[in-house]
């Protein structure tokens, strides 16, 4: 069984942060002050606090993209990850890298989005049919 991680970042504003985890990404809203708010991210507990967002690189090579490094990220089953795409494309969000399949028919067949947060803050999901496979080669 796997535990909850639990991250702490900055963003810039609470109320946009509010509106993009809590109304976009569905995640519920947990405790808070007037300097921070905890959300339950898909089952792991990320806390946002006002600051200065960490600096990001497009290093990281996705296939023939360069994404944002460090990114922070999540694995959902592929019956959780369409309707999070769907819900994100349908809000306008400006992808980093569009809702695709990566890897089709190999052992670590995956679908992958990049997107940031209101502040900037690089966000993967990635969807797997059978959660046993993220670890495969």
């Amino acid at each position: 069984m796997l535990t909850p991680f639990h991250l702490a970042y900055h963003v810039t504003n609470l109320d946009a942060a509010r509106g993009f985890y809590g109304s976009i990404l569905g995640c519920t809203e947990g405790r808070s002050t007037e300097t921070w708010v905890d959300f339950d991210f898909f089952g792991h507990q990320i806390s946002l606090h006002l600051g200065t967002p960490f600096a990001t690189t497009d290093t990281g090579r996705v296939g023939d993209h360069m994404v944002p490094m460090p990114h922070l990220g999540l694995v959902l089953p592929l019956d959780r990850w369409q309707p999070l795409a769907d819900r994100l494309t349908a809000a306008g969000v400006a992808f980093v890298l569009p809702p695709q399949v990566r890897f089709p028919g190999q052992p670590g067949e995956q679908w992958t989005m990049f997107f940031r947060d209101p502040a900037g803050n690089p966000i993967e999901i990635k969807g797997f049919r059978d959660l046993a496979a993220v670890f495969k080669g």
